[in-house]
């Protein structure tokens, strides 16, 4: 039986929390300072914590091995699991004439950019990092930009700025999945804790759009239309996270959004259009007309799950042909969707839910592993659940073979693209599960909680830090997911301590962090080669900084307050 020590480095705690932090320390030098993949320096970062965990916290050396192996298999299931399948279905629309047809039904709605850049960048955007994440979003929607006629630079920053409220519900919610992984916190309990937090900066994301496109005038002129869909956003994503499903957050809240925004555009348009080069013109043409937008096309690459990788719409680049598809058409572009929804929301019937927790589930003791914690309780994360049937990425992989069968695709062919969408995500299949072992490794050896024991000591003044430690997590690795993986138990532990809410604490982590995913450098480069403007990372750092620095002022207010009485009552 191993027991943690809180304060093994000479018995002094600050020195310990000092000698905890190095990995982490190590792993932001790496990525932040000196650039090096993100691979390479979660694999760094996972060997010092041994180091660490080994000579310093004195655990065995096969229990510290065991834990990285824990990490790395729930890294590999179920985060994983749940990413690969949804870019697969991703990959599977790309293969077929219905990715062309989504895109084309969206710019078909209107030529005003401004009204383009919350439906492609806000809403399209969305629906993208419900499934595929790492980078998709940003990089079809500034591509699609980029077609209807927005500048390069504008499209990505646009692109950049909407990533922002989905990505803690994002690929199926795997941020939140992994925070309840690591934490062993409530899943409903920090899904409906961040589903009232975000909801707060969807309300504000088309309202900015709208004004980096056209400034004042495109306030003035369109927030109406920005204000709706933000609330239908922010709303939908409410309701969802908490009573619903969380790994459909994302899907039902740009599903809805869009809903939304077309039923406003059929009773109101702005006066003024603006298309090409920030031409105005009178919003004469019906905002459902077919016919062509006012757009041309430009030349574009895109990059997704962190790696430069070409993705095209049917495989020969975003289409510059605005015309509306024929209805049935709309409704199969958009089938792989409502595909997800109806798939999961069966799998919410309580008899079947009921059913998959029997069958589909199975909690186990993690060989190699006993471990107490400082005051000799067993530490919790010794145990392993593992849910085979009931997974979100198994319900995926479901909703994917019904979308073969819809699409006509060829198990072969669907074969060929899921090996593919393996290759593609190689390099993040090591960042996330090397990540993943540097949380376990941490959590099971006591240096998370000598972290947290360490920042607890800041009292009520944690709860400002809490959202600046998520952003700062998401900003260097890029991901959400890792951010929760690596700092979301250090939240709980200091949260505990300074006796405020765990949960509050560990979805703030996630809901903050998303503030900084713009600024990620791989964010960034994905932004930079979908607009045809690589090496201009720089350029862009430079445009959202403010932006992102703004909006994660405004959710360390919200945090705050809901840690005060004022909105305390907001904790489950």
């Amino acid at each position: 039986m191993f027991q943690q020590i809180l304060d093994p480095i000479a018995g002094s705690l600050l020195l310990s929390a000092l000698c905890a932090a190095l990995p982490l320390v190590l792993l932001f030098v790496l990525l932040g300072v000196f650039r090096v993949k993100a691979a390479k320096a979660a694999i760094a970062s996972l060997v010092l914590s041994l180091v660490l965990a080994v000579a310093g916290w004195q655990m065995p050396l096969d229990q510290a091995l065991s834990a990285t192996a824990a990490g790395i298999f729930y890294g590999l299931f179920p985060i994983l699991w749940i990413l690969i399948n949804a870019l697969w279905i991703y990959k599977l629309t790309v293969a077929t004439p219905w990715f062309d047809a989504l895109g084309r039904t969206i710019r078909s709605i209107s030529n005003d950019l401004r009204i383009l850049s919350i439906l492609i960048a806000f809403c399209f955007g969305a629906l993208l990092e419900s499934l595929a994440g790492f980078g998709a979003p940003v990089a079809i929607s500034a591509a699609m930009l980029m077609a209807a006629g927005m500048k390069p630079l504008k499209s990505a920053i646009v692109s950049l700025l909407a990533n922002t409220a989905p990505v803690a519900f994002g690929a199926m919610a795997a941020p939140i999945i992994a925070l309840n992984g690591v934490t062993g916190l409530p899943l409903h309990d920090l899904s409906a804790m961040a589903g009232r937090q975000t909801p707060f900066i969807a309300l504000i994301v088309p309202l900015l759009l709208v004004f980096i496109v056209d400034g004042k005038r495109g306030l003035k002129q369109t927030w109406p239309v920005a204000l709706v869909a933000g609330a239908a956003f922010a709303a939908a994503q409410f309701v969802t996270s908490n009573y619903f499903a969380v790994e459909l957050t994302d899907v039902v809240a740009a599903v809805f959004t869009v809903a939304a925004v077309l039923l406003m555009l059929k009773v109101w348009q702005p006066k003024e259009s603006v298309g090409v080069g920030g031409a105005v013109q009178d919003a004469a043409v019906p905002a459902l007309a077919g016919g062509k937008s006012a757009g041309t096309s430009g030349t574009q690459g895109s990059t997704t799950a962190g790696s430069r990788l070409e993705s095209t719409a049917a495989g020969s680049g975003v289409p510059t042909d605005n015309t509306r598809p024929a209805p049935r058409e709309v409704w199969l572009a958009v089938a792989p969707y409502l595909i997800i929804i109806a798939v999961f929301s069966i799998a919410q019937i309580p008899a079947i839910k009921t059913w998959l927790g029997q069958v589909g589930s199975v909690t186990f003791a993690w060989p190699g592993l006993h471990i107490e914690d400082s005051a000799g309780e067993a530490v919790a994360a010794t145990k392993f659940k593992l849910d085979h049937l009931k997974s979100t990425g198994t319900l995926l992989l479901l909703s994917g073979i019904i979308t073969m069968a819809l699409y006509r695709i060829s198990a072969g062919k669907a074969l060929g693209i899921y090996r593919e969408t393996v290759v593609q995500l190689r390099w993040t299949i090591v960042t996330v599960t090397a990540v993943l072992g540097l949380s376990f490794v941490m959590n099971l050896s006591g240096q998370t909680t000598t972290l947290g024991f360490a920042l607890a000591s800041a009292g009520g003044f944690f709860t400002l830090l809490s959202p600046l430690i998520g952003w700062i997590g998401v900003a260097l690795t890029g991901s959400d997911t890792s951010s929760n993986s690596l700092f979301g138990q250090m939240q709980a532990t200091a949260a505990e301590q300074a006796g405020l809410s765990p949960v509050l604490m560990a979805a703030s982590n996630s809901s903050a962090g998303v503030m900084g995913k713009m600024l990620s450098l791989q964010n960034l480069a994905v932004a930079s080669a979908a607009v045809g403007m690589e090496g201009s990372e720089g350029t862009l750092f430079r445009k959202l900084v403010g932006w992102s620095l703004g909006l994660l002022a405004l959710i360390t207010v919200l945090i705050f307050l809901q840690s005060t009485p004022v909105l305390g009552w907001m904790v489950p």
